[in-house]
């Protein structure tokens, strides 16, 4: 057998001219990660599988590949197996959450089939090899990362679409920028996300939330189909007519907790033209937030928002502002209609309302998801936040430590057709919220000293918030530092998981800190 060696190779002049496009069209915040990533990307350090679409293989002179054990994995894989001591192994461990890199991976496959997913999985198990899988690694606590192997699925990301059905079949490895791709062919679309590098498996997996959600539902409900590797390397397919009891739990259980997708059947939906906006405002932020916010409540489905208060560290105190970023179904003047009442509160300090066709639209709205040191902390809240929940936020925000980077409390729009489906229909149990809100705390490795005094703040923070929103957490928000996660995450839906776990795998081979248990 002959070992082939990738090694990847990005040239300065592309890497440049692709970060500048990107540069352009990111939001404030976007914009201070975007350099902080591109010095230590320009300082020899590695990049990431999220840039796969400018990535190239070769092969090299002087592979190492794998030796005792796997090298039975690596011989029954139509995909490569890279080892530790490969020379690429580096860049193909980095992933979204940097504060997890110390978990290393023995070995990872790259994935190019199902087969290859059934090959890992029934391998590992024979070799008592702890395993995970990684579509797009975007896992907020790192639990798409392993000790063993690493069942990496980037390279399965293929995605089909019949104009007859208007149905999209994704392989298990899509990202959304495939999605924007085959989107912006067919003038069709889905419930995506904003970051290109999320994976569409992740997405659906815990519901799937995007600015089209209000008025078409979330990215679960149009699901209509998914093939799943089980941990005895069965392959199943769950469906309203398959498998039913399945399909009720992946739409809203998250990954990683039954077995690897590796198809997804979506239900698209045709698109023209969205008026998408982004504001900002400096001075009187209170009264912008209340106004905002029943603006917002009262909006029709067709308009999704996302809402940022920031605070960037100064050396007097912390600098607060707000930022809008979003998308109305609809023509430019009955978006401003909707916003008059907020923007009459005071003017914007910056104001961008632009009616364009609906994938252009989202290149605007879009950001990459580079890797980041970033710990976010959500909460559903079920009606509007409370004067005194306001003053909380502020205050905390104001009281912020500070790192490098901007902290943020922010939530997403809900309601409209997310509610048209029963909140057990699925096994996302909170249709009926309002918002997803949540603190987002970044940093930079220069920032270690003052991390434990910034975490304490954090976790004070988002306590004191379960008083004005509710103990319920978003799972695709997953985090380590939750308490009672299996309430907070699925609610009235856990037995009815932990049945379909039982089912599934019995054996809880798939599983991490904060999976359905058995």
């Amino acid at each position: 057998m002959q070992l082939r060696h990738q090694c990847i190779t990005v040239s300065a002049d592309l890497y440049i001219a692709m970060w500048s496009r990107v540069y352009l069209r990111m939001d404030t915040s976007s914009r201070r990660r975007f350099l902080a990533t591109s010095m230590r990307a320009a300082a020899g350090l590695a990049v990431a599988p999220t840039f796969a679409s400018i990535i190239q293989s070769c092969t090299s002179d002087t592979p190492v590949g794998p030796s005792g054990k796997w090298i039975e994995l690596a011989e029954a894989l139509e995909g490569l197996l890279v080892v530790r001591e490969d020379l690429d192994f580096a860049r193909l461990n980095t992933q979204y959450a940097l504060a997890y890199l110390s978990v290393v991976p023995q070995a990872i496959a790259l994935c190019t089939s199902e087969d290859d997913v059934i090959t890992c999985v029934k391998w590992a198990r024979a070799n008592n090899v702890p395993i995970a899988a990684r579509s797009g690694g975007h896992s907020y606590a790192g639990f798409s990362r392993t000790t063993g192997l690493l069942i990496d699925l980037s390279q399965m990301s293929l995605i089909s679409y019949d104009p007859a059905t208007q149905r999209a079949t994704l392989e298990g490895g899509a990202h959304n920028r495939e999605v924007y791709n085959v989107g912006r062919s067919g003038s069709m679309s889905i419930t995506h996300g904003r970051c290109k590098a999320v994976g569409a498996a992740g997405l659906v997996l815990g519901g799937g939330i995007g600015f089209n959600m209000r008025n078409k539902g979330l990215s679960c409900d149009q699901l209509v189909s998914t093939r799943i590797v089980l941990a005895s390397g069965e392959v199943i397919t769950a469906s309203a007519t398959e498998n039913p009891d399945v399909f009720w739990a992946v739409r809203g259980a998250g990954g990683g907790n039954f077995g690897i997708h590796t198809q997804f059947v979506m239900q698209m939906f045709p698109v023209t033209r969205v008026t998408w906006f982004r504001l900002q405002w400096e001075t009187e932020l209170e009264r912008v937030f209340d106004v905002f916010q029943d603006v917002a409540l009262a909006a029709p489905p067709e308009f999704g928002a996302k809402f940022m208060l920031n605070a960037r560290k100064t050396h007097a105190d912390n600098q607060l502002y707000i930022e809008i970023l979003g998308q109305f179904a609809g023509d430019e003047a009955q978006l401003r209609s909707i916003l008059a009442p907020v923007v009459n509160v005071a003017a914007p300090s910056l104001e961008v309302v632009q009616n364009l066709p609906y994938w252009d639209a989202q290149e605007q709205l879009s950001e990459n998801g580079s890797p980041e040191y970033a710990h976010e902390r959500s909460r559903f809240a079920f009606s509007k936040i409370s004067p005194e929940g306001r003053d909380a936020i502020f205050r905390n925000l104001r009281n912020w430590p500070g790192t490098s980077v901007d902290a943020q409390w922010k939530y997403f729009l809900m309601g409209g057709r997310i509610g048209d489906v029963a909140n057990d229909a699925t096994a996302f149990a909170f249709r009926n919220a309002t918002m997803i809100t949540s603190i987002d705390l970044e940093w930079m490795a220069a920032d270690s000293k003052n991390l434990t005094q910034n975490f304490a703040w954090l976790d004070a923070f988002h306590a004191e918030m379960e008083q004005y929103t509710s103990r319920h957490c978003y799972v695709n928000f997953i985090d380590n530092r939750q308490a009672n996660h299996l309430d907070a995450y699925y609610g009235n839906s856990v037995e009815r998981l932990r049945e379909v776990k039982r089912k599934l795998d019995p054996d809880n081979v798939f599983s991490n800190p904060q999976s359905v248990p058995v």
